[in-house]
């Protein structure tokens, strides 16, 4: 009942954020005669800060037409390399990337962005995918709103989220480069560990940023919910079925507006200093201020539904478990075995501030991966970098990707091979290096 009160409560409020949209140019327009009347900023900015309160937010595009190549501006084609019931797989084409281009150019690496299933859209993404455009051939993970996957293309578990990162894998090809943000970086390391298990090529190198590997490690408010409600407690009060007038109506997922609210309510005095900031910004005619208030948001407040069986999977497995740590996971009958990866080379990053996936949980994973001679096994600590500053703003630009671009472009040059490894295995290993 609670998503169809939702979905009431939102066409009613669709009329209201209209006309209130509608309004606020009617008091701001400088060819309205109400422009002009005292007090017309202020009514005007509070009818806008109105719309956006009761207004729906879409899924945003990313948006990404060109890229500076070497100085050089060069066009970017938004291209679907493989389409699955949950998920696209997206290649971001750039006109160097052309074979009689390509042949007067050096080529560059190949990377996998494995984005998160874990509310909002990849597009949340988009400024890790525009900097790795930049010196890179760049596919990213596109998760669909499970509301949008009609009942009979079944349901989709955690071990079809390993299933989908194996084929994705495949397809861009084993000499790629896999980064994974957050959420799937648990998955991503699951997918990777079975291929070098079965005998496999494994990708040239993997970089994990801010995941709960081992949630165990300072956890945060978002682990402790996952860790001290059971697992009867989620089934029975954030699972609901998609209403009927979405093209996967009846099917069980956790709502994007209940993710939404649980995100809020996370920092709920930054959220209402945020937008009486932007009401103060449109009265004083600070567009900037403004411009960037509404890019965050559109993309923040933009969420979808996942799969009740994905989630529910990753609660009792990631949160309550421990079996990837535990040496426990078995997806479809085959046990997880980090230990198995010996040709990938390992990047793990971890934001100081992070309050999401708390310090030491992503770094958990070169323990994991003991097959990986300690020569190929780095970490990062982004320092003053929350959650989201890892992948995406000033500190991601400045500070992380240069130094995931040096760890790419190094393993790409000579990328690992089992002959290599079995050559390391028998020498003495080294201290774990660490980048500051």
């Amino acid at each position: 009942m609670l998503y169809q009160f939702y979905e009431t409560q939102r066409a009613l409020l669709s009329p209201f954020s209209e006309f209130a949209s509608a309004s606020a140019k009617l008091y701001s327009h400088p060819l309205s005669p109400f422009a002009h009347m005292p007090m017309s900023h202020r009514l005007s900015a509070g009818l806008d800060l109105m719309h956006r309160l009761a207004k729906d937010y879409e899924k945003p595009a990313f948006n990404l037409h060109s890229v500076q190549v070497d100085g050089v501006d060069v066009a970017i084609q938004e291209l679907v390399a493989l389409e699955k019931p949950f998920c696209r797989l997206l290649r971001f084409k750039r006109y160097t990337d052309d074979q009689q281009v390509l042949s007067k150019m050096k080529a560059q690496p190949t990377v996998l962005v494995v984005a998160p299933l874990s509310g909002h859209h990849s597009t949340l993404l988009r400024d890790t995918v525009a900097q790795l455009l930049k010196d890179h051939k760049v596919f990213i993970t596109d998760w669909t709103d499970a509301r949008m996957v009609p009942l009979e293309n079944g349901p989709f578990h955690l071990d079809d989220y390993v299933d989908y990162v194996q084929d994705f894998i495949r397809q861009v090809g084993a000499d790629c480069h896999v980064i994974s943000v957050c959420q799937p970086t648990v998955p991503v390391l699951a997918a990777i560990s079975l291929m070098a298990s079965r005998g496999e090529p494994t990708p040239r190198s993997m970089t994990m940023m801010g995941g709960p590997i081992d949630a165990r490690r300072s956890p945060t408010a978002v682990n402790n919910l996952a860790m001290n409600k059971s697992y009867s407690w989620f089934e029975n009060n954030v699972i609901y079925r998609v209403p009927t007038n979405y093209p996967g109506a009846g099917r069980e997922v956790y709502p994007g507006f209940l993710q939404h609210t649980g995100f809020v309510a996370m920092n709920p005095d930054r959220h209402l200093r945020s937008h009486y900031d932007y009401f103060l910004d449109l009265i004083r005619g600070d567009d900037d201020s403004v411009d960037a208030h509404r890019r965050f948001y559109d993309e923040y407040n933009a969420v979808l539904d996942m799969p009740a069986e994905y989630y529910l999977d990753t609660i009792k497995t990631v949160f309550q478990d421990f079996a990837l740590v535990n040496g426990t996971w078995d997806v479809r009958e085959e046990r997880v075995r980090p230990q198995d990866i010996t040709t990938t080379a390992l990047l793990t990053v971890e934001g100081e501030l992070d309050d999401i996936s708390g310090a030491g949980q992503t770094r958990a994973a070169h323990e994991l991966c003991s097959g990986i001679s300690s020569d190929h096994q780095f970490h990062y600590d982004a320092i003053g970098a929350g959650h989201y500053g890892i992948f995406s703003g000033r500190r991601w630009r400045e500070k992380v990707y240069p130094t995931i671009r040096d760890f790419i472009a190094k393993y790409d040059a000579a990328p690992l091979t089992s002959t290599a490894a079995r050559k390391r295995a028998s020498t003495p290993r080294r201290p774990r290096q660490t980048a500051e």
